[in-house]
């Protein structure tokens, strides 16, 4: 069954034991099969064969990179591969850029490739370009999926989202770090105060600071901002602001640093219940939502389950989206 699903020349576990390796052509193989429609069961024996094959290995680090467009994101991102490949040589990254596609062909120009310079052949980072596919929130329909195959592989994983609006949250629910990149003047206070994104990164960059005044200007703009709504902030703390500049390389090296040492990660449980509740309402509407709302009041799925041998047991997605599936159809035999 896993061979039919890949090719007749190799088997999932010769793909699977490359891409574990770093190698780019099995991960971009694999990644192509996970962005294609009605994937479920493709998705299920790929990550059970991770899972044989590293059963003890820790994900890695999810960085949100998101902004208007514009903001000079995929010029950041580039200096910061750069830096990465010198600062951090025992360490690996991986890039999901996410390109605008069109709304009247539903083509993607995948541009920010063009921006982001790597050396082809080192497998300690590896890049993949995503249409939007007309998604809002910045990201792919299937970026989630692709991102948690990648974390298996990779040390830290970049996610550049599509230039966003004021309220387009969706990359923070799969990072543990998000980050709001701006531009200098980009807005006045109550510009920044009505941007329902600024309650949801857990730092602020404001890039192109090429013009020192300018760049200060906008800083103490933001912090005051950030003071003000300090109380409605997680941990009612102010976030940390960057201030950088690809064209003066400045900033840039105490991001890295941030980044590379930040200890945090995410309750995976919560990202895997709130994925799924997401793919529910775009699959099924809000017959879906109100089998989903049974469910939770019967306690049948929660975000935290403890196993039977004590301690939080971790919620498989896949094994999830099946138990729905079978659920809907018995609903609708009914």
């Amino acid at each position: 069954m896993a061979n039919s699903l890949i090719d007749s020349t190799e088997t999932l576990s010769q793909l699977v034991s490359e891409s574990l390796l770093g190698e780019k052509f099995p991960i971009a193989k694999i990644i192509s099969k996970i962005e294609t429609e009605n994937n479920l069961e493709f998705r299920r024996l790929l990550f059970h064969e991770i899972q044989i094959q590293q059963p003890n290995a820790k994900d890695g680090l999810t960085i949100g990179i998101t902004g208007t467009p514009g903001a000079g994101k995929s010029s950041l991102l580039g200096e910061l591969c750069r830096m990465f490949l010198d600062f951090a040589p025992d360490k690996k990254m991986a890039i999901v850029a996410i390109d605008p596609s069109s709304n009247v062909s539903g083509g993607s120009i995948l541009g920010d490739r063009t921006r982001v310079t790597l050396p082809r052949r080192d497998t300690r980072i590896y890049f993949r370009s995503q249409p939007s596919q007309l998604e809002l929130g910045g990201l792919n329909p299937y970026t989630y999926h692709v991102i948690r195959f990648l974390r298996k592989i990779f040390d830290y994983v970049f996610i550049e989202t599509v230039g966003i609006g004021q309220n387009e949250i969706s990359v923070s629910l799969i990072s543990d770090i998000s980050f709001l990149v701006m531009q200098p003047l980009g807005g006045d206070q109550v510009q920044f105060m009505k941007s329902g994104i600024m309650e949801v990164p857990e730092a602020f960059i404001i890039n192109k600071c090429d013009e020192e005044s300018l760049a200060n200007s906008s800083y103490y703009m933001l912090q005051s901002t950030l003071e003000f709504i300090k109380d409605i902030l997680p941990d009612q703390s102010l976030p940390p602001i960057f201030k950088t500049s690809v064209t003066k390389r400045k900033g840039i090296e105490e991001l890295l640093s941030y980044i590379l040492s930040y200890p945090k990660r995410k309750d995976k449980n919560v990202e895997t219940m709130t994925q799924l509740m997401q793919w529910i309402r775009n699959e099924y509407g809000r017959f879906g939502i109100g089998i989903w709302n049974q469910m939770e009041s019967n306690s049948w799925n929660q975000a935290v389950r403890l196993s039977p041998l004590g301690g939080i047991h971790k919620l498989n997605y896949e094994d999830e989206e099946i138990k729905f599936v079978s659920l809907i159809q018995k609903k609708l035999s009914q």
